[in-house]
């Protein structure tokens, strides 16, 4: 019976000591919502990097209760098209998110990237927090000032209210879809290329 009651000890004190493993695991993550265009670019873009563990597309930003994609697509909604990205501090910071997202997409055009014209392609970074809201406002002001870009920045910087989920057949749509539609020939495949070369040291290992 003595035995039994260790083994039974053993058992509670591993499993006790797994739950705290994951909690820990689970505290370190952290969010990021990022709005660059199309989210099929975005979401195809934020997946090579390492320390990020998921990249979902969404709509946020606007009014609408539960936005449809065709809603968004119409200008309906108010939302814009975005990624929320869950990621590791620890393996790649928020400023470093920060530049890939600034560096793929075009922050000078207002309600527009390259053929997609419309506020649901804004630019737009959706703060969890107020050091995030912070980084984000600094690293903009450095960009204007360093003279990066001909313009001025014009991505919008607000606080994350409500993410809502994309429809399903939006999910993975360059991973599903490469070879089949030409949106992801023509528009993604040559824009995740420029990416992948000018970030090599970030991509995850395969």
């Amino acid at each position: 019976m003595a035995n039994v009651r260790k083994t039974y000890l053993v058992i509670i004190c591993l499993l006790f000591s797994l739950f705290v493993q994951a909690q820990n695991q689970t505290k370190k993550m952290e969010k990021a919502t990022f709005g660059g265009g199309c989210f099929w670019c975005v979401e195809a873009i934020f997946q090579e990097l390492e320390g990020v563990s998921t990249v979902i597309s969404g709509y946020a930003g606007g009014h609408t209760e539960n936005p449809r994609y065709v809603e968004v697509c119409k200008g309906y909604t108010g939302h814009a098209e975005v990624v929320q990205i869950t990621f590791d501090p620890s393996v790649i910071t928020f400023k470093e998110l920060l530049e890939v997202f600034f560096k793929t997409h075009d922050p000078t055009s207002l309600n527009r990237q390259g053929a997609d014209t419309g506020t649901q392609y804004r630019s737009i970074v959706l703060y969890h927090s107020e050091e995030q809201k912070k980084q984000t406002e600094e690293y903009i002001d450095q960009l204007d000032n360093s003279g990066t870009y001909r313009k001025l920045i014009v991505t919008e910087v607000s606080p994350l209210k409500i993410f809502y989920e994309a429809e399903a057949g939006h999910q993975d749509y360059f991973a599903n879809n490469k070879g089949k539609q030409p949106y992801c020939s023509f528009v993604i495949q040559p824009k995740l290329t420029k990416f992948q070369k000018a970030f090599s040291e970030k991509l995850k290992k395969k």
